[in-house]
């Protein structure tokens, strides 16, 4: 599939003020960015009022750029790329690795596991406290462990 571009503006793609009760106000993405150390440019604040505006969910750049066309916004894949990497690394992003060049972004940054439907690509939270480890490995000369991840890979039942 191409990606054609559109002629929309950023300035017309995201009208936020008539949000529901309970949608962050612009002023405050433009606070969530500059407290992570990042400058409030006209693409991350499009992108983090997508990301942030619908609650705590999953997404891949793939979908997100999606999403931004359809919000009339004009900017490129990799652009949504480099935002993604940007707000992971500055912590306001969980980057989710699940297989090969498969990666997926969650707005929930606090330890926890993932289902992943293989069947649909979807992937969701395990109900916390729901998995025990009895024993981690230790980890090689030097290094500490400062995470595990878990993702339980699901299916629909056969028959």
């Amino acid at each position: 599939m191409t990606h054609q571009p559109l002629t929309t503006s950023f300035n017309n793609s995201l009208r936020l003020r008539e949000q529901p009760a309970g949608v962050e106000k612009p002023a405050d993405h433009k606070t969530r960015l500059r407290s992570a150390g990042l400058r409030p440019t006209v693409q991350r604040l499009a992108l983090s009022r997508l990301l942030f505006g619908k609650g705590d969910r999953h997404v891949s750049a793939e979908a997100l750029h999606a999403e931004a066309r359809e919000a009339g916004l004009t900017m490129s894949l990799s652009t949504v790329y480099n935002t993604l990497n940007q707000f992971a690394e500055a912590g306001l992003l969980r980057e989710i690795a699940v297989q090969g060049p498969r990666t997926y972004f969650h707005t929930r940054t606090s330890p926890h596991h993932h289902f992943m439907d293989e069947a649909t690509g979807r992937m969701f939270d395990v109900a916390d406290g729901s998995i025990e480890f009895a024993r981690l490995p230790a980890p090689p000369e030097g290094m500490e462990i400062v995470g595990c991840d878990v993702i339980i890979r699901i299916r629909p039942k056969k028959g």
